[in-house]
């Protein structure tokens, strides 16, 4: 890794497990509607807000990558057809977006990021709308590259390169770490990165894709 410069960090399912914090979130805000507005859940649930979303992005697919538009929106709706002011959308939000920013480090990672932000420039890379202070990780970090931000969503290879822009330096001085074999493996090496498969469950890689670079099973191989 002579020639690198700058790592890139997928979030969700990289940095911790992201389907436990997404219940949890899902799970308090459904709470705080059944409490403040009992009237709304009564004709909805997880599921049919997940349906909301899903048809709110075939109507916006310019901004289906954004996933705070979709659930905000989505949120906005169900105010409006109850009739109530879409402003309590905000305080819905919130209420998940603050427990959605609630996450737990796998086990290594804090000590690893730690380390490797003394020899390295480090930056984050992803589809999702985790805020880095709010999960208590930003000091490690130089920068924070979104789908939102970028316009577009991994394995495009917009949003690298705008990590490339925002980093100053070629794609092929970026080792981009991540979970997902197409999303972050495949999509950092069309655009010309380095490229790290994080499999910390003994997977096995998808047979239609070309094999990745290395493979790693938690950041401590990093070195």
């Amino acid at each position: 890794m002579s020639s690198t410069r700058v790592l890139s960090f997928d979030l969700d399912d990289t940095l911790w497990a992201v389907e436990p914090v997404m219940m949890a979130a899902e799970a308090a805000m459904l709470a705080w509607l059944q409490e403040r507005h009992p009237q709304i859940m009564r004709s909805h649930d997880r599921e049919s807000m997940r349906a909301m979303r899903q048809s709110i992005a075939a109507q916006f697919p310019h901004r289906s990558h954004d996933m705070t538009f979709l659930r905000h929106r989505a949120l906005a709706q169900m105010f409006a057809d109850a009739g109530h002011p879409v402003a309590h959308a905000d305080d819905a939000f919130e209420v998940f977006y603050a427990a959605r920013n609630r996450v737990q480090l796998f086990d290594e990672v804090a000590a690893a990021l730690e380390r490797l932000s003394k020899r390295y420039r480090l930056f984050a890379l992803s589809n999702g709308n985790a805020d880095l202070k709010r999960c208590g990780i930003a000091r490690w970090f130089e920068g924070h590259v979104t789908a939102i931000s970028a316009g577009a969503a991994k394995p495009d290879v917009r949003i690298f390169n705008r990590l490339r822009d925002e980093a100053g330096v070629p794609c092929a001085e970026v080792l981009h770490i991540g979970d997902d074999p197409r999303l972050d493996v495949l999509g950092a090496a069309q655009a010309g990165m380095q490229t790290a498969w994080l499999n910390r469950d003994a997977k096995r890689w998808p047979a239609h894709l070309p094999a990745p670079s290395r493979t790693i099973s938690t950041l401590d191989e990093i070195v």
